[in-house]
């Protein structure tokens, strides 16, 4: 096991979690910044060729867990907290993707922030996926979004 080292913290437009887009059609399209702590400023080395970033962070604000969640997306059936982006998880771990904008020394300007400002970043990777699209499954999303298109 390991004990997490945050090497930066985001600057975003959302102060209240009520207040990001989620549920069926969310747009995640929020600009912000990811302040890089100096110490870690070799790290970002090259990231300026990447159009899109992961950036792993912390639920810093979430309390407890659930391993049955019930996600706003699918009308509060219940789904197992691995199959959701729920912030109440054994290990409070988020993923996001990112489009880099820029960046201007420790500072990344990104598009497609969901999370609050002054979230602590764990880590950056550049997005890369070699799963071709028609290969992807949504698993219980997709069959959410069919109902809703129905319904």
């Amino acid at each position: 096991m390991f004990s997490p080292v945050a090497i930066g913290f985001v600057q975003s437009p959302y102060k209240e979690t009520s207040k990001i887009p989620r549920g069926l059609g969310a747009k995640h399209d929020a600009e912000g910044v990811l302040e890089i702590l100096r110490e870690f400023a070799p790290g970002l080395m090259d990231i300026e060729g990447f159009s899109h970033l992961y950036v792993l962070w912390e639920f810093d604000r979430a309390d407890g867990y659930d391993l049955i969640a019930h996600p706003p997306t699918d009308e509060k059936r219940e789904h197992g907290v691995f199959s959701t982006r729920s912030p109440r998880r054994p290990n409070p771990i988020a993923l996001t993707v990112v489009e880099l904008l820029r960046r201007d020394g420790t500072s990344l300007y990104v598009r497609g922030v969901d999370m609050l400002d002054g979230t602590p970043i764990l880590d950056i990777k550049p997005y890369l996926s070699s799963v071709p699209e028609g290969k992807l499954r949504r698993g219980w999303l997709a069959e959410a979004e069919a109902r809703k298109k129905q319904g």
